[in-house]
């Protein structure tokens, strides 16, 4: 049973094509997706403002572990054959892979029941499916009890960071305890706000301040429902305005000529 970690999708692929495209990173639609091309993509931001916007969009682009019979390798580690397991054994999945070991070299009477090989497809999605409810389980029950710790807490500043942009707001996640919560688009502040879904980003009609995933916010917790374990926030203070310049666009750095355009005057000869 493997461990397989597939190569994306098309639709996560078209995804992170559209929010690079918004920092100015730019790759062909359509081409041919090997690791090397995110390893580039990561490369070329670092030390740059947009490094946590572009890290971020790369992690979620990835497609999710899953297990399974047949050994597709680990596109993230460029490897065309990968298998994971633990010993101690701490999954159903590598107790199914030692099992497999011992029936392959001959080791013992552990190994694999006469059926277990024909069943091997039907157990990797029945794992997958269960792993997928433990995490999802893990993160309702962090998500419940970090908003009771902040329930007495509302009205309190925080330093977060973007880590989602919706037609609703934007998702942000607490620097301190890594709390996630939603501020809704009526409480980013006095301007009206517009969600574009290509460029990934939201956008201020009047302002032109522009909120991308990876961007450092500062926000007031409003509400903390410790029964939905959800939390809503409201932008605080006075943002530094982030205009929508395009990002490879540089100025230019001649000083302007005071005298451009002006008639020159040719000195009078003294009589």
């Amino acid at each position: 049973m493997y461990r397989v970690h597939d190569q994306p999708s098309p639709e996560k692929v078209e995804g992170l094509r559209e929010t690079l495209s918004s920092v100015g990173i730019k790759f062909v639609k359509g081409q041919v997706i090997k690791p090397e091309l995110f390893q580039r993509i990561v490369a070329r931001v670092a030390g740059k403002p947009e490094i946590q916007t572009v890290n971020m969009a790369v992690l979620r682009s990835q497609a999710q572990a899953s297990y399974s019979p047949a050994n597709l390798g680990h596109f993230g580690l460029a490897l065309r054959r990968y298998a994971h397991f633990t010993s101690p054994i701490r999954r159903y999945s590598d107790l199914l892979v030692h099992r497999s070991l011992i029936t392959a070299y001959d080791l013992g009477d552990d190994g694999l029941a006469p059926n277990d090989g024909d069943r091997f497809a039907e157990l990797g999605k029945h794992i997958s499916f269960t792993e997928r409810r433990a995490v999802d389980a893990e993160r309702e029950s962090v998500d419940r009890f970090t908003t009771i710790y902040l329930a007495d807490q509302v009205g309190a500043e925080f330093s977060a960071r973007v880590n989602g942009v919706h037609r609703a707001g934007l998702f942000v996640s607490l620097d301190d305890t890594g709390a996630d919560g939603l501020v809704p688009m009526s409480m980013m502040g006095d301007d009206r706000f517009d969600f574009d879904g290509q460029k990934q980003w939201i956008k201020g009609r009047s302002t032109g301040d522009i909120y991308r995933i990876g961007d450092a916010v500062k926000v007031r917790l409003e509400e903390a429902n410790i029964h939905t374990g959800s939390m809503a926030f409201s932008i605080a203070g006075t943002r530094t305005t982030r205009k929508s310049t395009p990002p490879n666009k540089q100025r230019s750095s001649k000083k302007p000529n005071k005298n451009k355009g002006k008639r020159k005057h040719k000195p009078k000869t003294p009589r």
